[in-house]
């Protein structure tokens, strides 16, 4: 279960008191501290939980998606200043790590190191949240757009430009996205900013797809019940494919269905998080013997203030809306997100993502 604490949510799925106290916070010298006026939680938040989460996790604080104020920072901070009002993005590396260096600080030091927001710290549903390097990681909200909206930045809007820009879309494109949940909306949108021509929405909740074609350029619904997956889009091409598909949503074949509807040369993107099963299946045919030059891709989305305030000029020139994908909003202390949570497990009618506007 869920238990709201003084300071925060925290995981407390087999325990039954709240944990009652904390370590203080610290602002290190390149540091921050950050409260959150906007919060989001995500399908990740729901692998911690439940199950697929990476690693042991206990008394943690859950939650990566976050809009905040500056209450504190570091004596070598040089950019920010109390009373800022900053993007938090998901991933947070230290920017002087070999990882970082090496161009993957996504990974710093192990695999997927650079999210540390419950994973190994505690996350962003807490009255004061800690950003290391924040010089790095900090992003300014520009004027003009609102928090609740700009919380889409720290992960789904991100997360899906970056399944769209790792397919390499080229103007013209076919493009297939599966899951139309937010992220692979979002993936959508960029792909649709990129240039493509066609673009295959595969879902089965109509609703989804409705949004993906009224406001982001969707031009085909594809509903993965009613046929499999490589007969319908072999159909719209005309037996020749897709030239290039995202994943954002799947179990552990889809890999292997999506090599089967892909042109070859073409390029499969994922950002799906597996959070069950022990191996991803890939079919030998459906991958062409190895031979059909089908590119594989999975990564973890590039974090940082530079892609932060970037990505946000997108929501501030009008570019980008993402208020369609905010289908249920809260106002309020920390006890609705808790609300938020249940909605994002259980999914009601006509639901995409929840955002919390904190009141303080």
């Amino acid at each position: 279960m869920l238990k709201i604490g003084e300071v925060g949510i925290i995981e407390k799925e087999y325990l039954e008191e709240v944990v009652p106290e904390r370590k203080k916070l610290e602002c290190g010298p390149l540091d921050a501290l950050v409260r959150p006026i906007a919060v989001a939680p995500c399908t990740s938040d729901l692998h911690t939980c439940y199950e697929g989460g990476i690693g042991e996790r206990h008394n943690m604080f859950l939650g990566h998606e976050c809009v905040g104020e500056v209450l504190e920072v570091g004596h070598l901070v040089k950019d920010f200043k109390e009373g800022d009002r900053v993007i938090v993005p998901a991933i947070t590396p230290n920017w002087s790590s070999l990882g970082a260096q090496r161009g993957y600080h996504q990974h710093e030091n192990a695999p997927l190191s650079g999210w540390k927001f419950s994973n190994f710290k505690d996350g962003v549903f807490a009255e004061k949240i800690h950003i290391n390097d924040a010089d790095g990681n900090l992003g300014r909200l520009p004027e003009g757009v609102e928090a609740s909206d700009a919380v889409m930045l720290s992960d789904m809007i991100t997360t899906g430009f970056h399944c769209a820009e790792s397919a390499e879309i080229k103007p013209g494109d076919r493009v297939a996205v599966i899951g139309l949940g937010p992220v692979g909306l979002m993936a959508l949108a960029g792909a649709n900013l990129m240039g493509a021509s066609e673009i295959y929405a595969v879902d089965c909740v109509p609703f989804r797809y409705e949004v993906a074609h009224k406001y982001y350029g969707a031009t085909h619904y594809i509903d993965f019940k009613k046929a499999p997956l490589q007969e319908q889009i072999l159909e719209i091409t005309k037996g020749v494919g897709a030239d290039k598909i995202l994943i954002a949503g799947g179990g552990t074949d889809i890999l292997s269905d999506a090599c089967a509807c892909l042109i070859n040369g073409g390029i499969v993107s994922n950002v799906n998080y597996f959070g069950s099963g022990d191996y991803l299946r890939v079919a030998r045919l459906d991958w062409n013997v190895g031979m059909g030059h089908k590119t594989l891709r999975g990564g973890l989305t590039p974090g940082g203030r530079y892609r932060m305030e970037k990505l946000a000029r997108l929501l501030q020139t009008k570019k980008l809306d993402v208020k369609p994908i905010i289908t249920h909003r809260l106002e309020g202390k920390f006890e609705e997100i808790a609300q938020a949570l249940a909605w994002m497990k259980d999914k009601p009618k006509n639901f995409i993502k929840p955002v919390v506007t904190i009141q303080w």
